[in-house]
Formats: C-alpha cells, sequence, structure tokens
C-alpha cells in the first residue's frame, strides 16, 4: 500500500492559522486617519469653547440685578455682593458673593445668586422680617447691628418725639437679632418686661423669657399682629398683648401657639366689642368688657 505523497505531507505539517482573517493594511489606514480627526477636532472645539466662555468678550459680566428688597436698597445690596464686572460669566463665584451677603447684611435670610445669560448676575434677596422689637439699652447688652442703605420709609411713625433717643433691635421669628433702628417700624409689637421676682425668674432667665415672647409674636394671628403694640412678659407662663384701642390678650405660655391663634381669631368674631380676651387655655377661651 502506498504511503503519503509529499504533497500530502506538506500539507498536514502546515500550522492552521487561528482566528479571523487580518484585513489587509490598506483597509485599516482610513479607520485610523478618521480617529486622529475626531482626536483634532475634539482639540479645536475644546479650544473654542474655553475661550468663548472665559477669553471672548461676549460672555462677559456686564450689569448686576437685584430683585427683592424691602428696607434695604439694591444698590446697597449691589456695592456689598461686589461682583466682579468685566470678568467672564462662568468663573464668577456666586457662592462666595452669598456668603458674603448674608456675612455683611444680617438683614437678609437667604439669597439666590444666578447667572443671566449672557451677561449678567441676579440676585434674589429674601430678607428677615420683625416679628418683635427689644429696646436696646445699656443695662440689658441687647445688641444688633445697624443697617446703612435702607430705604428712608421703611420705618413707622412710632410713639413720636420720645423715641429719638431710643434704639430697638429687630428680632425675627427664629430669634434672630439682626438690625437697630432708631424708630419703631409698623407691624412690630415693642417687648415689655413685667417680670415678677421669684422663682420662675431665676429659672427660665431672660434669654428664654425673650425666646418665649418671640414664639408668641410668631404665632399671632395676621390681623392681630398688625394691631399688637407691645408683648409683656410677666412670667414664662404669663405672657400678654397690649392691642390698639385699649384692648388686651392672656396668651399664657408660648406653648400651642396655633390652637391659641385659631380660638383668638374666633373669639374677636363673637365677640367683636369685647376689651379683654384670654386663650391662655385654648380648650377654654374666655372674653369680657363689652
Amino acid at each position: 500500500m502506498a504511503g503519503p505523497t509529499t504533497a500530502e505531507r506538506g500539507e498536514r505539517q502546515q500550522p492552521k492559522k487561528s482566528g479571523p482573517p487580518r484585513p489587509p493594511l490598506r483597509r485599516r489606514l482610513p479607520r485610523r486617519r478618521t480617529l486622529v480627526l475626531l482626536a483634532v477636532a475634539t482639540v479645536v472645539l475644546g479650544t473654542g469653547l474655553g475661550w468663548l466662555l472665559y477669553g471672548s468678550p461676549w460672555l462677559r459680566t456686564e450689569h448686576v440685578s437685584v430683585s427683592g428688597t424691602r428696607v434695604l436698597t439694591p444698590e446697597r445690596v449691589r456695592s456689598t455682593a461686589r461682583v466682579p464686572l468685566g470678568s467672564a460669566l462662568l468663573s464668577v463665584d456666586t457662592d462666595a458673593i452669598e456668603a458674603r451677603l448674608r456675612g455683611e447684611l444680617p438683614r437678609i435670610d437667604t439669597v439666590e445668586v444666578s447667572r443671566s445669560w449672557p451677561h449678567g448676575i441676579t440676585l434674589k434677596v429674601t430678607e428677615r422680617v420683625p416679628v418683635l422689637l427689644i429696646e436696646e439699652t445699656g443695662e440689658s447688652g441687647v445688641s444688633g447691628k445697624s443697617d446703612e442703605g435702607e430705604k428712608s420709609d421703611q420705618q413707622g411713625t412710632g410713639d413720636g418725639n420720645n423715641n429719638k433717643a431710643r434704639k430697638y433691635v429687630e428680632v425675627d421669628k427664629k430669634g434672630v437679632r439682626f438690625a437697630t433702628v432708631s424708630r419703631i417700624p409698623d407691624g412690630a409689637p415693642l417687648l415689655e418686661w413685667d417680670v415678677v421676682r421669684g422663682a420662675s425668674a431665676r429659672r427660665f432667665g431672660t434669654e428664654r423669657l425673650t425666646r418665649a415672647a418671640v414664639d408668641v409674636a410668631r404665632d399671632l394671628p395676621a390681623g392681630v399682629a398688625r394691631d399688637t403694640r407691645a408683648v409683656k412678659v410677666r412670667s414664662y407662663d404669663s405672657v400678654s398683648l397690649e392691642l390698639r384701642g385699649g384692648r388686651t390678650v392672656l396668651w399664657g405660655s408660648a406653648e400651642q401657639g396655633r390652637a391659641k391663634a385659631r380660638t383668638l381669631t374666633a373669639l374677636m368674631k363673637a365677640a367683636p366689642r369685647a376689651r379683654h380676651f384670654d386663650v391662655s387655655v385654648p380648650t377654654a377661651p374666655a372674653s369680657s368688657g363689652s
């Protein structure tokens, strides 16, 4: 029997190639060229975009708009913000501007700093609203920061000439003492002390009693708050209101403030001619002097 031929033995000895066949070199060249062109285009576009945002004169900060001010003037807010006019709009540090405004103008409660393309910065301000006034005296140590750059008509008429030499610290609903004014603004009652010396005064102290008065003023119904001239503190459990027209309200402690507010509103509607109201126990209110 004849053995394998020489050709057959050569075919058996030749190693087999694994994997798909390699494409010809001329087919791979266009693909490499495409990748190179894409890379160059990306660099060019990135450079152009960076120049447009940071180097071009078309996206520069040119003006600052202010909204939401009530007492502060837009000029005061704008000057305190110190926005770098002429710089690239994208490079303006909005967080730093916000921190600067809240740190230097305590009357500002919140401020939203945003870019207004293509040339502006917008400052949306929310000011603190006083719910209570504390007369500033050397003995009490009460202090606040006087606001400059306020609107000239931001303060009320007060009580006449007796207020000219006095200073009042404005306190918001959070208990923050944020400004000192020389006249009593409209809509904010004055804190008056009638504290009875005893265990209650020693136990709670001035700061806690002041916080109780702030909580009471915060919870007053809007209509009652406008008519309230003074919040009188006798003890922690005995806070009363002095309203215009000689009317009074015994509020009691600062607890259950919302329930007392609803009760007082209903009680005033039921007895519109009453002179004295008692909501210290909101489930058992009383009125008298009608």
